[in-house]
């Protein structure tokens, strides 16, 4: 008899219809797992491709970049689509997201990340939540990190955790509001108040817009509104700027985290959450009491109505979500990253580098980036 795989996950049969509808894949990131899990239509039926990378937590999508924040930095992934036919299955692949560049940070628990646009004629910068440091900060080719921000209330810039800085959300080419599970200022203080204790704050003025949230996270600017998720509660809504108000929009059975938009639909993230010292006495653990009635997955909201579209829910070996995105132009990718021969065949030039190239070489596939170009 054959062993059910600790990987298995049930789906509704219209999540890979609207994959396809939006001929995009979804992203999820497990760190618990250690797995990156690409969502994908395969001609009707949800895929569910898993790679291994070490403590997979925040990730940030670009086009045709995409960066993933691991356990002690950075890999960032460019899509050479001229590689994706060498993918197996051969043919089958629309996309190949392969590893461009890593920077080595340190642990310092990369929560999530943007690429942030300041100056539309320059490439983006990738902006980061240094969640041990309790700082937004940037890569540094020198440096672990550089640090732009922190909460004034945090005094000083040091390993562990005080408020724990976990979401961003950027507006107009700026880092413009995070989340944390506390005002505090000494190593792990977050967790004396974590039922109620998480705000909302504004990073240009450093104003605090939102007090007595549950564990807050993915905080994102969408439709001239701010969504976030009341991540204690299982809940999802809309913050009202001028009051600081919590709007909730619906209450989903799992501790949400991770979000990402496509038209009126909401993906939302949901852990099953174990009852530990982290989890303890939030409103999610109370209010379902059997962990096995928490979910893990990934669960699909229409925004206008609040009504639950699709899900795809992981059993066993996935039991938490930490970061959802979306693909878009994707139909059917897959994450390079340990097939040797093709990355050491795989090459990308700038134009002017290409112009010296055989023409037989080139492969005119690729998806560009600063307009260039590949050829295996």
């Amino acid at each position: 008899m054959t062993e059910p795989s600790p990987l298995r996950s049930q789906f509704t049969t219209n999540l890979p219809e609207i994959l396809a509808q939006l001929q995009s894949t979804l992203i999820v990131t497990t760190y618990q797992a250690g797995k990156v899990v690409l969502l994908r239509n395969d001609g009707g039926v949800l895929n569910t491709h898993f790679r291994i990378l070490a403590k997979p937590m925040g990730l940030a999508v670009d086009q045709h970049r995409l960066a993933i924040g691991t356990a002690n930095g950075i890999i960032e992934y460019h899509n050479v689509a001229a590689a994706a036919p060498r993918v197996e299955p051969k043919g089958k692949h629309d996309a190949a997201w392969l590893p461009r560049c890593e920077n080595v940070t340190g642990n310092v628990l990369i929560h999530e990340m943007a690429w942030v646009h300041e100056k539309a004629d320059e490439p983006p910068e990738l902006w980061f939540v240094n969640t041990a440091f309790s700082c937004l900060a940037v890569r540094s080719t020198e440096y672990s990190f550089e640090p732009r921000w922190r909460p004034t209330f945090v005094s000083q810039l040091a390993p562990g955790d005080r408020c724990h800085l976990n979401g961003l959300a950027e507006v107009d080419g700026k880092v413009k509001y995070v989340t944390a599970l506390g005002e505090t200022d000494t190593v792990g203080g977050w967790r004396e108040n974590k039922r109620d204790g998480g705000l909302l704050m504004d990073v240009e003025s450093n104003e605090i817009i939102a007090r007595g949230l549950s564990m807050p996270h993915s905080p994102r600017w969408y439709r001239d509104q701010l969504y976030i998720l009341n991540s204690g509660t299982g809940g999802f809504g809309t913050i009202d700027l001028a009051s600081g108000t919590y709007n909730e929009i619906c209450q989903l059975d799992g501790f949400t985290r991770g979000l990402s938009f496509a038209g009126p639909l909401a993906f939302i993230g949901l852990s099953q959450v174990r009852e530990s010292a982290t989890f303890s006495g939030i409103p999610i653990v109370e209010r379902l009491k059997d962990e096995t009635s928490r979910n893990c997955g990934v669960w699909v909201v229409n925004i206008e109505t609040g009504n639950i579209v699709a899900f795809c829910k992981f059993e066993d070996a996935v039991q938490e979500i930490f970061a959802v995105g979306l693909l878009p132009g994707c139909r059917f990718p897959d994450l390079v990253h340990e097939e040797p021969e093709i990355l050491a065949s795989s090459y990308v030039l700038p134009d002017a580098a290409l112009a010296e190239v055989p023409e037989d070489l080139i492969t005119d596939g690729a998806a560009p980036l600063n307009d260039e170009g590949s050829f295996d």
